[in-house]
């Protein structure tokens, strides 16, 4: 079997909206706009929980994070690995014949990329005594998360271009073994706080952003913990002259991310790689970004956070120009994936679908609606589970009140229409959908009490 080689790009915190491809009126993502317009992208990836620790765990176990039981992030109430005797993808991979390299964020586990199949791996804490190297002050932290000019580098000198080069680097290398390679490049970036160098600083004018669609938003009948989270990251005074120099900065090192990838893809094109390599741009999860007035995500779901840019090139297998809008949850379907591809039959663990036949077009995957999960994280724990179709979104939070959005009529989710008497039918079959999936997972949240709660409208 003549196995394809694999480039998968997984950013950090790249709400899908902050594209060209996806319809930012001002972005400039030339690059990622050229893999779509050679490939495929889909408008309705969704990840399986907005918080890193558990969807990069999903993505590597193909695993909802009830199952891997990494629920939240180190340093938290609920900080827990996975079973080290889980089967991954990569690990798969490896025994399939796959060289496997790794280039940046790992944020998985204590156990390092080399105990999952990888044969080189680059950490992004590297780029640190790199910089020293070369005479270069540390990257300046005066607006905390906030982000800010670095005035001491080029873009060349980034750290988006400092782990570029390592990525170049692998792939020049896989070139001339002749073996299959699968090489990851996970950039701690767009995840805030934003620093990045000139030109990109002043690319977007905070002058010219206009405001999110979902703000303002008064939060009117929402869970108390979404003021809360305001309120800790004391943003709750915030106007949007406030927020633009902040998204202005997110989204001038989304464009540094995205000229970095030109310059991978046209390695690709140089070493005559490109139409037996499969290129994914995709991220673990989103980011508010100031949507609804708030910052980074944790405790809501709306789509800025949850829903996520799933980007494929395949020259020769994924017809150019095409668009996908079938219902992906992208961490675990990758994963079932990437077996697919390499010819490896997944393991039962594996919950997701292949999303092969959907890249070449040979048949939809069935899905009517998607799912996401969240358990909490530095404000302690905090169940939520989350559907979505095409026109409803229904989020259950255990212990709050449930939240009903119309996105057919309220695309910015500002309408919380959970205890609107209109729309009891509505809710109803919702929560019936909801509790079969949770079934369907053996999701422990589901219990005697929880299924009343849900069946029969205790709330």
């Amino acid at each position: 079997m003549n196995l394809p080689n694999i480039l998968l790009i997984h950013s950090d915190q790249h709400r899908a909206d902050c594209t060209s491809v996806y319809g930012h009126p001002l972005i400039k993502t030339p690059h990622l706009a050229q893999l779509a317009a050679g490939g495929i992208y889909f408008t309705h990836a969704f990840c399986p929980t907005p918080l890193c620790n558990p969807s990069r765990n999903s993505l590597l176990h193909g695993q909802w994070s009830t199952e891997h039981l990494c629920i939240a992030n180190k340093g938290t109430e609920a900080p827990r690995h996975p079973d080290e005797n889980l089967p991954a993808f990569s690990q798969l991979l490896n025994e399939a014949g796959y060289d496997l390299a790794y280039v940046g964020k790992w944020h998985v586990h204590s156990r390092t990329p080399f105990a999952y199949g990888f044969h080189e791996y680059i950490p992004e804490s590297g780029y640190t005594s790199w910089r020293a190297e070369q005479g270069k002050p540390p990257v300046p932290r005066l607006n905390g998360f906030f982000g800010e000019i670095d005035p001491y580098i080029e873009p060349q000198e980034s750290r988006l271009a400092w782990s570029a080069g390592h990525v170049i680097r692998m792939l020049k290398k896989g070139a001339k073994t002749g073996r299959p390679f699968f090489v990851r490049w996970d950039p701690g970036e767009p995840h805030l706080p934003n620093v990045l160098p000139e030109p990109f600083f002043s690319m977007y004018p905070p002058q010219s952003i206009p405001p999110w669609l979902s703000f303002p938003d008064p939060l009117n009948n929402k869970p108390l913990i979404q003021r809360q989270q305001r309120r800790t990251w004391k943003i709750d005074s915030w106007t949007w002259q406030n927020w633009a120099p902040v998204v202005s900065r997110y989204l001038g090192v989304i464009s540094l991310l995205d000229a970095q990838i030109g310059k991978i893809v046209a390695t690709l094109e140089e070493l005559d790689l490109k139409q037996n390599t499969l290129i994914i741009y995709t991220c673990d999860h989103g980011d508010m970004c100031g949507g609804h007035g708030m910052i980074d995500k944790h405790y809501v779901m709306y789509d800025e956070v949850v829903r996520v840019p799933l980007i494929m090139s395949w020259a020769g297998r994924i017809a150019p120009g095409s668009c996908c809008d079938a219902f992906v949850s992208h961490s675990i379907d990758l994963a079932s994936t990437f077996c697919d591809i390499a010819g490896i039959p997944p393991p039962a663990t594996f919950r997701g679908q292949s999303l092969l036949p959907l890249m070449t077009g040979e048949k939809r995957n069935g899905r009517q609606d998607i799912f996401s999960m969240y358990h909490g994280n530095q404000f302690g724990l905090y169940s939520q589970r989350m559907l979505r179709n095409r026109r409803w979104k229904y989020i259950w939070n255990a212990t709050a009140e449930d939240e009903l959005y119309d996105l057919v009529n309220d695309p910015g989710e500002l309408n919380n229409l959970a205890m609107t008497p209109e729309f009891r039918d509505e809710l109803a079959q919702l929560r019936r959908r909801m509790v079969d999936w949770m079934e369907d997972i053996n999701d422990p949240l589901l219990n005697l009490w929880t299924r009343a709660q849900l069946l029969e409208g205790l709330k």
